[in-house]
């Protein structure tokens, strides 16, 4: 199953009401998984399951031969120079792995698309 959390807290990527972005998901990526409502994924106000998935898999690094890399870590350097060293998510479209049983988590983050994550998907879905 794919959930997405809308968040605001990127470059404020997220500004509308819950019905807006919906729409505007399903119109421009064709979105057909659940969304939850827009909510914080860090700091004092952040989902307590994105509270929960940052502390099972923490952040580790981007994918150096993604485009968006460089463009990443030098705009989260200007903001934090210390920023790889804390579990907080980076960026939009990072992606956490649950097995079945809640018993593992994989993170990746955004420099990683779905279709990279096929093989991890099928393994977890084999145990």
């Amino acid at each position: 199953m794919v959930i997405g959390f809308p968040c605001n807290q990127f470059a404020e990527q997220d500004p509308g009401t819950n019905s807006e972005i919906l729409r505007f998901c399903q119109m421009n990526y064709g979105v057909k998984f659940l969304l939850m409502e827009k909510s914080d994924v860090n700091g004092p106000n952040a989902n307590p399951i994105f509270t929960y998935l940052k502390g099972q898999a923490g952040f580790a690094g981007f994918n150096p031969s993604h485009p968006l890399a460089k463009i990443l870590e030098d705009t989260l350097s200007k903001k934090d120079p210390n920023y790889a060293k804390n579990s907080d998510i980076k960026w939009n479209f990072t992606k956490f792995l649950i097995s079945k049983d809640g018993s593992e988590v994989k993170r990746f983050e955004p420099t990683v698309t779905p279709e990279e994550l096929t093989s991890e998907i099928e393994d977890m879905l084999d145990e």
